[in-house]
């Protein structure tokens, strides 16, 4: 990407969201901040101006568990003005909870509002942008198929259903790069990172604090990966850690990534 090119990043005022802005805004980058909280994201923004003056920064309210929220958003760019967008906003939901679209939370967060947002701005980004959405180190353990997108109370399972909506997005990459083959799509895992997200609301949380939180990365050492899949001329790379590699073959599979794609078109409504 060329300097003073804009990028939309979601989750803007979270840690890795904020270190991603700031890291953007030094380059050179004009920045739309995608939040859900105004007040936070201003206080955000204003932190981050406090150490990089003269940043372009822009807030735009958006709620991924409202898919109405993303349309709205994603309404309200103009055409052309964005050539990249970096999909980082994520939850670990601590229980099972329905959004007002049916969905259920963690999938509405992590895959079906991101989804849906790239979707819609593609017809107002280049043919050549770059997309690059966060993925988790979870995503192995687990496998998913249609009926995964829509868990219940019973299926639910705390990093369960947030490796399998991750996992979601992993599938939901490749067939975004197979469809529109001049994309720069890749993805990044940034690892265990010392965010508010890890917060699982389990009783040993405090313990963890103190005892192992020191020992994860910062945000700011986590976003690199997805900073360097953001300059990517290439399509259909996966980055973690110092790593640039191949998608991983244990994701590989374009009749899954299909029928996913298929699927979630279906529950978006699009």
């Amino acid at each position: 990407m060329e300097i003073n090119e804009r990028i939309i990043v979601t989750g803007a005022t979270g840690g890795m969201g904020a270190a991603a802005v700031e890291a953007l805004a030094k380059e050179g980058h004009p920045v739309l901040m995608a939040c859900r909280n105004l007040k936070k994201a201003q206080a955000t923004r204003a932190d981050i101006l406090s150490r990089v003056p003269g940043a372009k920064l822009e807030i735009g309210l958006v709620d991924l568990a409202s898919l109405d929220s993303v349309r709205a958003f994603a309404e309200s760019v103009e055409p052309g003005s964005v050539s990249a967008l970096f999909n980082n906003a994520g939850v670990i939901s601590r229980g099972f909870s329905i959004t007002e679209d049916g969905l259920e939370n963690t999938f509405s967060v992590n895959y079906f509002g991101p989804s849906l947002l790239t979707r819609l701005l593609l017809p107002k980004l280049p043919q050549d942008a770059h997309i690059v959405n966060m993925v988790s180190l979870t995503c192995r353990f687990v496998s998913i198929d249609e009926a995964s997108l829509r868990p219940t109370a019973k299926d639910f399972r705390q990093l369960i259903t947030y490796a399998r909506a991750k996992r979601a997005m992993v599938s939901f990459s490749q067939e975004l790069a197979r469809r529109y083959p001049l994309l720069h799509v890749n993805m990044a895992d940034p690892g265990v990172v010392g965010t508010d997200m890890i917060d699982l609301g389990w009783w040993f949380d405090p313990f963890a604090d103190v005892l192992v939180k020191p020992f994860f990365k910062t945000p700011q050492s986590g976003v690199q990966p997805a900073l360097r899949a953001l300059r990517e001329e290439k399509q259909n790379r996966y980055y973690v850690g110092k790593q640039c590699k191949a998608i991983p073959a244990r994701y590989i599979n374009p009749f899954l990534d299909k029928s996913i794609w298929e699927e979630t078109q279906k529950i978006i409504k699009l």
